[in-house]
């Protein structure tokens, strides 16, 4: 029996076959079923320096895709727009068209931004209407407060947000400082629910020189309902050219600082309440802080 080896013995009859039936125009295949030779490099290498016919070239699929992102791009398009108009791939695009000029800029970056931004809103009208929705939610869950709630909340904001005494600077001496109304208000309740009588309170404004000074004492005091000669002197905060300052505009009023006089005892039960809030927070056995 012949074995496949002694079928490949004659290379040189086997490849003047290859070739003959190569020029008659065969392919590979035909090739291969005609002379019964399934060794693919063997193959390759009896037609080698035979080009293939016609026939058997497969065209180029993304040939015509190619001259028409060319097109495009020579009429001004970018890869965006080639893309939607073809549907293809950026990568392609960019690889075809790459060595094209690219198109003048139809619109300035200003035009440009704003279209983007026109295009946005809806969704960002969507997207705030859904921040108020869930603020204005969770505001009614509040719902009424208890004194002991308001006690609470009172310390808490203190120990966020007031001076604190230390083992080297003693202060014993309630004193708190923000700029947010709605803390203001706050804290301003919960002394009225300790009893503090509004002549133990004072209050200066801490406030950039730029901003209208008159203006903000004015709404401060209006706020926490206080007489004009329970405010201390104003403390300006100079301009730093170097600065990019970023609390401008109406809204800036700076820094309210509402103290309370004689209140060593009671910045103690703040400290000692704060205490009690975190071990309760922290469980029964976590051991208190006195």
């Amino acid at each position: 029996m012949t074995t496949e080896l002694s079928r490949y013995a004659d290379f040189e009859n086997l490849r003047a076959q290859a070739v003959a039936l190569r020029r008659e125009g065969l392919s590979l295949r035909q090739i291969r079923d005609r002379l019964k030779i399934f060794n693919n490099d063997l193959l390759q290498r009896l037609v080698q320096g035979e080009p293939p016919p016609e026939w058997t070239k497969r065209p180029r699929a993304k040939d015509d895709l190619r001259d028409r992102a060319r097109e495009l791009r020579l009429q001004g398009m970018t890869y965006d727009q080639i893309q939607v108009e073809l549907g293809c791939s950026k990568s392609s695009i960019s690889l075809w068209v790459r060595d094209l000029p690219k198109p003048e800029r139809k619109r300035s970056r200003e035009e440009a931004s704003e279209i983007a931004r026109r295009g946005w809103e809806p969704t960002m009208l969507r997207r705030e209407e859904q921040r108020r929705a869930t603020k204005l939610a969770a505001a009614e869950e509040i719902g009424a407060m208890s004194d002991r709630e308001l006690f609470i909340l009172g310390v808490g904001l203190y120990w966020a947000e007031g001076t604190k005494d230390k083992p080297h600077a003693r202060r014993e001496r309630v004193t708190f400082v923000n700029s947010d109304p709605g803390m203001v208000r706050v804290f301003s309740a919960w002394l009225d629910l300790l009893g503090i009588e509004p002549e133990r309170r004072t209050y200066s404004l801490m406030i950039h020189e730029t901003a209208d000074v008159a203006e903000a004492e004015r709404y401060w005091a209006e706020l926490v309902g206080a007489d004009p000669s329970r405010f201390n002197k104003t403390t300006l905060k100079r301009h730093n050219p170097k600065t990019v300052r970023k609390n401008v505009g109406a809204e800036y009023r700076g820094c309210l600082v509402m103290r309370v006089l004689g209140s060593a005892d009671l910045y103690r039960r703040i400290e000692g309440a704060w205490y009690g809030i975190v071990g309760a927070a922290a469980g029964p056995d976590q051991q208190k802080r006195t």
